[in-house]
């Protein structure tokens, strides 16, 4: 017998069994319900997102013979892939369209869930918080155990980006003790990690941190798992730690960006091209840096976005190329604005929202306290000898709640609208507040024919403060320096901290000679002041000054030009000042 003739009834045997085994599987698919067809696709939204849409094809093509209910879930899952495609605002208007007309109770909370995500990638903050209060208030009614551990997480992630940390952190540890599978940890130990690292808390050693990546590699979910080693990678960076970071980042890069998600793959990106510039690989941190921006959400609130033009405009400096630094640079501070800018209004619409709550508390018990009076009222009129001046107490007792209302709300929102300006700890404006000042100063000064001044100052080594003594004197430093420059600044002056030790100081109506000598008075005074405080505790100050009269009166050249002085002065040995003169800037020494 051939060999041939051996291999033909083989050949013909593994044709039958691949038939069978086929016809098994289409068996098997056609059996499968409606029911668990849904169940399906929501199980694979994020983690198989290719698959989903080609479920929810197939789901779509059978709506005709479907349930009103089972077409209900069919148009929640488009509306979600909407919002994941990044059509917000299309994905709103539809999960609009299912609260109006579907009555189930478990759907009606997915939909509002999944429109807070869209309202505030959308920046529809107010909307977004109003609908995390209905939410939390319809907690006790949602009966369905993923809808309601979602609610609990979704809470928590807005109330993260408003910098309510310890709330999140809160509805984290509730929605944890309520669900704890592998797909809710995984969510709940990444949404924590995501909360404690903006509160300056999380360890990068945290063990939760790996018990989170495990449980996501668990469920084949790269998106949560990828945002964990991020998380990890942030704080790693900020400690000059490098090394780890990049063993954290670098083998799953691919992964990252197989998940098509904008904000995994530009902060990927963006920490291995820090980390990259670390190490002195100008070229490929200067590659990774325009991938995390081409590849990143496309809106001027990207916080990585900002972190990739900065990156990108340290190197334009380091090789020499003013025009390129300077146009990154303008990139950058527009980037960095966008982003502060939406942190607070973030933090606004929590607290007009938050107010609105606090109002319809008040006016419930308002309610209240007026079916009281009149209660108390009926009891008059039986007392006719006692009805006129128990009326007239009544009516003063209204007459206080109502003024004492009207006083607190008033206290609050002057004491929110100066919370908005000036910054906590030093009581200068904040970054925003010196921004918008700085640029109607300029214009005026502009339109008047005045020279004006610009000196950024950075605290000497003062990681190093904080590091060997601790916050709190790190803390006492700040201000130490701060009133030390306020006493020799005039009314018109405007004085504010951008970030950490940075702060700059607007000038107007100064040239650049009597500003540098200004300057020199203010480094002095830090100096003088730091001595005097603690004998263990020396902090110096360089300054940058640019003027007007070489710059011009926008703002950001003039920070650019007071950056790069400040630059020099520390390059020269810190604790001086350099002016920038237009074309090179001269250092004041000790």
């Amino acid at each position: 017998m051939s060999i041939g003739a051996i291999r033909r009834p083989a050949a013909i045997a593994g044709r039958l069994f691949a038939a069978v085994a086929l016809l098994c599987v289409c068996c098997c698919v056609h059996a499968e319900t409606t029911d668990e067809l849904l169940h399906r696709a929501d199980d694979i939204k994020t983690s198989d997102n290719s698959a989903f849409q080609a479920l929810l094809r197939q789901l779509d093509a059978q709506a005709s013979t479907l349930a009103p209910s089972q077409r209900d879930w069919i148009d929640y899952f488009q509306a979600w892939q909407l919002g994941y495609s990044g059509r917000y605002d299309e994905a709103i208007s539809a999960f609009e369209a299912i609260l109006a007309h579907t009555q189930d109770t478990t759907l009606r909370a997915r939909a509002r869930i999944s429109m807070v995500d869209n309202q505030v990638n959308a920046l529809h903050y107010s909307d977004a918080y109003a609908n995390v209060e209905q939410l939390i208030e319809s907690l006790p009614q949602i009966k369905d155990h993923y809808a309601h551990f979602a609610t609990l997480t979704v809470a928590a992630g807005a109330f993260n980006g408003a910098g309510q940390y310890d709330l999140a952190l809160h509805y984290l540890d509730e929605a944890l003790a309520y669900e704890n599978g592998a797909r809710q940890t995984c969510m709940v130990l990444t949404r924590k990690a995501m909360v404690l690292n903006s509160a300056g808390k999380l360890r990068a050693d945290d063990p939760s941190i790996r018990d989170g990546i495990e449980a996501c590699q668990r469920i084949g979910d790269p998106v949560w798992g990828s945002l964990l080693r991020i998380q990890q990678a942030q704080v790693l960076i900020a400690a000059d730690d490098c090394a780890p970071a990049m063993r954290q980042l670098a083998p799953h890069d691919a992964e990252a960006l197989a998940t098509h998600d904008a904000e995994v793959i530009s902060w990927f990106r963006v920490l291995q091209a820090r980390c990259l510039l670390s190490e002195g690989n100008i070229d490929k941190a200067r590659e990774f840096a325009k991938s995390a921006i081409d590849f990143g959400i496309q809106q001027v609130h990207s916080e990585p976005a900002a972190k990739a033009y900065e990156i990108l405009y340290e190197i334009a400096r380091q090789l020499g190329d003013p025009a390129d630094a300077l146009g990154y640079y303008e990139k950058y501070a527009a980037a960095d604005k966008g982003y502060l800018n939406d942190v607070s209004s973030r933090a606004l619409a929590f607290q007009i929202v938050h107010q609105r709550v606090l109002d319809k508390q008040r006016q419930l018990e308002a309610a209240n306290e007026k079916n009281q009076l009149l209660a108390l009222q009926q009891t008059v009129d039986a007392q006719k000898a006692r009805a006129r001046l128990l009326y007239m107490l009544l009516l003063f007792s209204g007459l206080l709640i109502v003024g004492g209302w009207a006083y607190r709300t008033k206290r609050s929102q002057i004491k929110f609208q100066k919370l908005a300006r000036i910054d906590s700890l030093t009581g200068i404006f904040n970054r925003q507040h010196f921004f918008d000042s700085a640029q109607d100063a300029l214009r005026y000064c502009a339109r008047s024919g005045r020279p004006a001044s610009l000196l950024a100052m950075d605290l000497d080594h003062f990681k190093s403060v904080n590091d060997m003594h601790g916050h709190a004197a790190g803390d006492a430093a700040l201000q130490s320096a701060v009133a030390a420059c306020q006493v020799r600044l005039r009314t018109i002056d405007l004085f504010g901290r951008l970030g950490g030790e940075e702060f700059a100081i607007l000038l107007p109506d100064c040239p650049l000679a009597i500003a540098t000598q200004r300057a020199e008075e203010m480094r002095k005074a830090i100096a003088s002041a730091s001595s005097s405080d603690r004998a263990d505790i020396l902090v110096t100050a360089s300054f940058g000054v640019a003027g007007t009269e070489a710059c011009g009166h926008n703002l950001a050249t003039l920070l650019a030009h007071a950056d790069n002085a400040l630059y020099d002065a520390k390059r020269a040995g810190r604790n001086r000042v350099a002016e920038h003169t237009g074309a090179t800037a001269a250092s004041t020494s000790v």
